[in-house]
């Protein structure tokens, strides 16, 4: 409890491919830590495995959505929500992120200390609400949606770990929890029910969920469902978007040289004109930065798979009802296939013939449950930054080290930051 990351790196010094750990009395979880075995866990056993308690509490605390949902109930709300992170809906996304990532940082006082994090949570959740929402949120609505989703995104990490009865309890924090919960519930349903009721396609993700249909009843998703996907897809893609933005800003200020790179790299690609949604795949440099954060400052930092039957993995046998793990964070930081691995180093994903073991690296998990969504995170922090960069410089006090703490992802404590403007020349580095 008072150090979760430093636990299970140090399972690593076992140097065993399993490891049992008790995260709550009564619960034992195998750590799963050799690359082959969670490659085995993902992929192989992937069909045959239920999500585990973790995703039980989150389906329990935000509803049954794709993130939390098992077997022929995952492939089928898959198969639904897919058409919203397609190619050409993520394309029409771009706009609306610059517009608001540009709205953001003019806002920003220069020459004054900036929360990072907390700028860059309100920053991911404006980019959501104008993909889902199209705008149609007035301004008070979505200030306490905003609100309510951050008392819910700060609570949801210990509420996962605790008890069931310790939920019910009568504490302050629940009592917040609860009423940020419901509150954040009630504004998606009151968009749904809006939305509906106008019968108007605003071309946003609501509309094309409010279009989707169940292939098991043929009916349209509930207002329910369609609630219940919103409400995980804001806090665990909002939450994740935003603990990797401030980890590469805050990287990018601790390596000027790194940083001068991705400047000459947007000076020569973008010149002059707005980021666009094919420049994504044009700035590799900035791609392999955001990589290189991934690596080093994972937002995951447990993820858990259960087994349904006795399965074997590896050269064990596991009973029915293991639960299992692995974890990105320490699995990202391994000496053993990533050298010098604590040093920020973009230029380690340069080598084309670099060849890593299957289930060494997972920045966004594998298998039947890989995160559907990574090709709108990349674009929105692609997008992000490449605005963010070419308009403010943010100045780190020097010789500050900021510490990571694991509350629903891995996230920077305390990074505050001096906003400068961008005025000196930028000359062109190669790459």
């Amino acid at each position: 409890m008072r150090d979760n990351l430093g636990f299970i790196d140090s399972l690593r010094e076992t140097r065993e491919p399993l490891v049992e750990i008790v995260l709550q009395p009564g619960t034992r979880t195998i750590v799963v830590q050799d690359p082959a075995l969670i490659h085995q866990m993902l992929k192989a056993l992937g069909p045959s495995l239920d999500k585990g308690r973790l995703y039980d509490k989150l389906g329990q605390l935000l509803g049954d959505s794709v993130v939390t949902a098992t077997g022929r109930n995952h492939v089928r709300k898959r198969r639904q929500l897919q058409p919203a992170f397609a190619h050409t809906e993520i394309s029409r996304y771009v706009d609306l992120m610059r517009a608001e990532v540009t709205a953001t940082v003019a806002a920003w006082e220069r020459g004054r200390s900036l929360d990072v994090r907390e700028a860059m949570v309100g920053l991911s959740l404006d980019m959501l609400a104008k993909t889902v929402f199209a705008g149609s949120l007035d301004d008070a609505v979505f200030r306490r949606l905003r609100s309510d989703l951050s008392v819910v995104m700060n609570g949801v990490g210990a509420r996962m770990m605790l008890p069931d009865w310790a939920e019910r309890l009568p504490l302050p924090f629940n009592r917040r929890f609860d009423r940020a919960r419901a509150g954040v519930r009630t504004t998606i349903n009151t968009a749904v029910d809006d939305l509906q009721a106008s019968g108007h396609d605003t071309g946003d993700m609501l509309s094309m969920l409010l279009r989707a249909i169940d292939e098991e009843t043929g009916e349209p998703l509930t207002g329910h469902q369609i609630s219940s996907e919103i409400f995980t897809l804001a806090v665990a893609g909002t939450e994740t978007t935003a603990s990797v933005l401030s980890w590469t800003l805050y990287e990018l200020a601790r390596n000027p040289s790194v940083e001068a790179r991705v400047l000459a790299e947007l000076d020569e690609v973008l010149g002059e004109r707005p980021v666009a949604f094919d420049d994504v795949i044009r700035l590799p440099y900035l791609n392999w930065v955001i990589t290189e954060t991934l690596r080093l400052h994972h937002p995951g930092w447990l993820v858990t798979r259960r087994t349904t039957e006795e399965t074997r993995l590896g050269t064990w046998t596991l009973p029915a009802g293991t639960e299992l793990a692995y974890c990105q964070h320490a699995l990202h930081r391994d000496p053993a296939r990533f050298p010098d691995p604590l040093t920020f180093d973009p230029n380690r994903w340069n080598d084309a013939t670099q060849t890593l073991p299957p289930g060494a690296f997972l920045p966004f998990g594998d298998g039947k449950h890989k995160c559907m969504g990574d090709r709108l995170a990349l674009t929105e922090m692609v997008t992000a930054l490449a605005t963010m960069l070419r308009s403010v410089r943010l100045e780190l006090a020097e010789g500050r080290v900021v510490r990571q703490v694991a509350r629903l992802t891995v996230r920077p404590r305390a990074l505050r930051m001096t906003v400068r403007p961008r005025t000196r020349p930028r000359a062109g580095v190669g790459l």
